[in-house]
């Protein structure tokens, strides 16, 4: 009997495995171009983007909203992509975190009171793709995989070929 149950659980684990990267690439593709799509609305209207900065008392508010719709902009794009993943996710969650902190204060302090508060807010989605990309990496069908496997091959020694 244990055995029948530990092949299951195997055979389970296994099946739950191979879904991980195409469920990554659905979440790369997917948030990378809502990224990219906010990045680019956010350069539309720059000075509208600005002018909120400059109401939150962000410093520099012309140069900070340029950084951060470039920054959506193009880790976006590299996020559908599949490429530099882990350091554009990162940087994306950053964006986020501080959205959470500078735009959607009272979301952030009430994750504890009003969670559907805090998972309701703008920030939300986009801080729990970058930081599922961050965690889990890009997936199999990630550029990033791609070049992976190419710099691992040139790293065989060529008397062990």
């Amino acid at each position: 009997m244990s055995d029948r149950i530990i092949r299951l659980n195997d055979l389970f684990r296994k099946g739950a495995s191979s879904l991980q990267s195409p469920l990554l690439l659905a979440v790369r593709l997917y948030w990378g171009w809502q990224f990219a799509q906010t990045g680019w609305g956010k350069l539309q209207h720059l000075s509208r983007f600005t002018s909120y900065f400059f109401q939150l008392g962000i410093p520099l508010p012309h140069l900070a909203a340029i950084f951060v719709a470039l920054l959506e902009l193009c880790g976006g794009i590299l996020m559908a992509i599949g490429l530099f993943s882990r350091p554009v996710a990162l940087a994306l969650a950053i964006d986020m975190i501080v959205a959470y902190i500078v735009a959607d204060s009272s979301a952030l302090a009430s994750f504890f009171s009003n969670p559907g508060n805090f998972y309701g807010a703008d920030p939300f989605t986009f801080l729990a793709a970058s930081l599922i990309v961050l965690i889990f990496g890009p997936g199999f069908f990630a550029l990033d995989t791609i070049f992976d496997r190419f710099i691992d091959r040139r790293k065989i020694p060529k008397n062990d070929i």
